[in-house]
């Protein structure tokens, strides 16, 4: 079957046979017209055939897709450029595209956070930039020092506990924002002012005007962590970036309209490149940003006896909220500086102290306070049983050596009217009144409420646990000798014997005790 290839003005007839694929076509159009073709990690050149206004694609067959004898098909020499790295994004689950040649390795680790965070929308004091294999990049650093190749993949850390935050923030939710907010007041406000950012970026209306009626301006500057604060002056320039900055940027028009209505002094608000919100919508070709912009710029605001252009009516308002600024932070009032680093709070210094940015969400950081809480109570138990083993083991050894001679434990005084006997084995045992008094200047018991029945009202409620209850109670005086109240005056005037210790360790003393005689029955 003959069909009819155009290329480049020229058009020439190929012989095609039964069973041939479209890659097979391109093959023959490369070999005829002497076509250089690539696929390496900058980017591709390759042909492509359309047939009817319709892309073929390789593994098709000609006659299979309704190609008849003598059909014109138009070929293409198109080029594409990959993509220089892969950012990962956990919180959204992505991949983000950063464009470039190979001259971007050669950039700073701070310029390419810094096309990151104008991708995704994230301030570059809530992420940091690691390698899949967990090496971190630090913005001083260039990307040639971790020897990163063209098309290699990243990977974003956010804070601990902030990857549901920062979801919600991204689709607009205020109850979920709402629900992930932090208990620390300067932890809070950063919150506060990260999520107006990314709804600026985004164009969450209703979400920033919420955030605004918090308090929260739009011509303020995110800033860094409060466990960063001692490090904001050398931190990534970005960091002094405002909300109306992101909207400018992203196109935002109805965010920008909401911004100036509210506030007019984020029109003459600068980015660390000295860029207006105008400047940056006209770099990035937002065009009804920038009509709305001018528009605004160039009007006049008017008063009863007075109108003054827009920058003279900024100057004066922005000199006026600087004098009440000053006003209120000399009376303590909130417009003070109460976010400041303090003595005690938490630091975290990148290579010595323990990352708080791994993206961990608020379940697996609970987990961990779990287990690490598990841990410590079972290293305390099994510390209260080696020291109640021991105890233990000296009384025993005491017994044997000095068998004739008593412990000496606290006197107890007994009255006339006491009755001593001697039981079967040869020991004294003093009545029954007598023991309820034992101790009671030492370790005083609580008192027996009712003489019949000493068991709790929800064992009682229930015949079965009675009886469980109260044959188990039975077989520990038979095997021991004593009742358990009497078991646990003898333990706790043991433990009573070490008066340097807090009483309620030695109160914890008797616990171990009386639980080992019950496992040495």
């Amino acid at each position: 079957m003959r069909v009819f290839i155009a290329f480049d003005g020229l058009c020439e007839s190929f012989d095609i046979l039964p069973g041939q694929t479209v890659r097979d076509v391109k093959q023959m159009i490369k070999d005829s017209f002497h076509l250089q073709l690539s696929d390496d990690k900058q980017g591709r050149r390759f042909l492509e055939l359309q047939y009817a206004g319709g892309v073929l694609r390789d593994e098709w067959i000609l006659t299979d897709v309704g190609i008849t004898l003598c059909s014109t098909i138009k070929c293409f020499l198109k080029e594409e450029d990959k993509p220089a790295l892969y950012i990962y994004n956990p919180v959204t689950k992505e991949k983000v595209t950063i464009m470039g040649d190979i001259s971007l390795l050669s950039a700073t680790v701070s310029r390419l956070t810094t096309l990151i965070s104008l991708k995704c929308g994230f301030p570059v004091s809530v992420f940091c930039l690691r390698t899949l294999q967990g090496q971190d990049l630090y913005n001083c650093n260039s990307l040639s020092d971790y020897k990163l190749d063209l098309g290699s993949t990243l990977r974003i850390n956010v804070w601990d506990g902030w990857k549901e935050f920062l979801l919600g923030c991204v689709l607009g939710h205020k109850q979920n924002i709402q629900r992930y907010l932090s208990k620390e007041e300067a932890v809070l406000r950063y919150q506060q002012k990260t999520a107006l950012y990314v709804a600026a970026h985004y164009g969450h209306l209703e979400l920033a005007e919420w955030l605004q009626e918090k308090g929260v301006r739009v011509d303020e500057a995110v800033g860094v962590h409060p466990y960063r604060e001692w490090c904001s002056e050398t931190d990534h320039p970005d960091v002094v970036k405002c909300p109306v900055h992101a909207a400018a940027e992203a196109g935002q028009l109805l965010l920008l309209k909401a911004f100036v209505s509210r506030n007019v002094l984020c029109l003459q608000c600068q980015n660390p490149l000295g860029q207006t919100p105008l400047r940056i919508c006209l770099r990035h070709s937002h065009k009804d940003c920038v009509l709305y912009l001018i528009m605004k710029m160039w009007s006049v605001v008017s008063f009863k006896k007075i109108s003054l252009p827009m920058r003279i009516y900024i100057k004066v308002k922005k000199w006026l909220f600087l004098a009440q600024k000053k006003v209120s932070a000399a009376k303590n009032m909130k417009w003070a500086v109460v976010f400041k680093t303090r003595v005690g709070d938490k630091l975290v210094i990148d290579g010595f102290t323990e990352s708080k940015m791994s993206t961990r969400d608020l379940r697996g950081l609970c987990q961990d306070r779990w287990n690490k809480l598990a841990r410590n109570n079972i290293a305390n138990i099994q510390n209260n049983q080696t020291f109640a083993n021991t105890v233990l083991k000296l009384h025993t050894i005491h017994q044997r050596e000095k068998s004739t001679q008593p412990i000496l434990l606290p006197t107890v005084k007994i009255s006339a009217n006491a009755t001593v006997k001697r039981n079967e084995l040869g020991q004294l045992s003093v009545d029954d009144n007598i023991l309820q008094n034992n101790w009671s200047a030492q370790v005083p018991l609580p008192p027996i409420a009712n003489q019949n029945s000493n068991l709790p009202r929800n064992i009682i409620a229930t015949a079965q646990a009675a009886f469980l209850l109260k044959s188990s109670l039975e077989s520990f005086s038979k095997h021991t000798g004593k009742t358990p109240r009497e078991n646990a005056i003898y333990c706790l005037g043991l433990a009573s014997e070490f008066k340097e210790k807090p009483w309620l360790q030695q109160l914890e003393i008797a616990r171990m005790l009386a639980k080992k005689t019950i496992y040495n029955l």
